[in-house]
């Protein structure tokens, strides 16, 4: 599936006592459906998914899935800087629900153009691709890399083979 249009990274939102806040999360999927958005991106970077652990994140996923009940496409936020996680997580995902992966490159720690590529080059999807049936988008914060994935070396280099890959070209850099 190729996403097309507004997609919106949807926040977390929480509690007092730090717990997710799923009543609100409800009214915040409606309200950007209801405003015409075309996809929803849940548990990207902007989604606070870097500070919920695994359950928060299932039932988030599990809340989204529910909540849309399949009138956009979801997109799941499946990233971070250890590639071996990552290759866990995207072999114990349910994407029966899931119309796309998006996957921010490794941050902070910037690795270099060939890390980059190594790190995603491990990703069971491109094996799993027919399986899943989902596509895979690439995220990156140019603020905490060495490089940002729409360079033109980057590009070069990188991302055709990403490209005969089924990698979507819909990149994301998020500034």
């Amino acid at each position: 599936m190729n996403l097309k249009g507004l997609g919106v990274a949807i926040i977390t939102p929480f509690k007092e006592d730090f717990s997710v806040d799923f009543r609100a999360l409800t009214k915040l999927i409606n309200h950007v459906i209801d405003g015409g958005v075309d996809y929803i991106v849940s548990l990207g970077t902007t989604g606070e998914s870097v500070v919920l652990n695994d359950q928060e994140k299932r039932s988030v996923v599990e809340h989204t899935i529910n909540t849309v009940e399949k009138r956009v496409p979801i997109c799941l936020g499946i990233g971070g800087n250890d590639t071996m996680a990552i290759v866990d997580k995207i072999k114990k995902t349910n994407f029966s629900n899931i119309s796309a992966i998006l996957s921010v490159s490794p941050y902070y720690n910037k690795p270099s153009q060939e890390g980059i590529f190594l790190h995603y080059e491990k990703f069971p999807y491109w094996d799993m691709h027919d399986q899943l049936k989902v596509s895979c988008s690439l995220s990156t914060d140019p603020s905490a890399l060495i490089i940002n994935l729409t360079s033109v070396p980057f590009s070069v280099c990188v991302l055709s083979w990403l490209s005969a890959n089924r990698v979507e070209r819909n990149l994301n850099d998020s500034q």
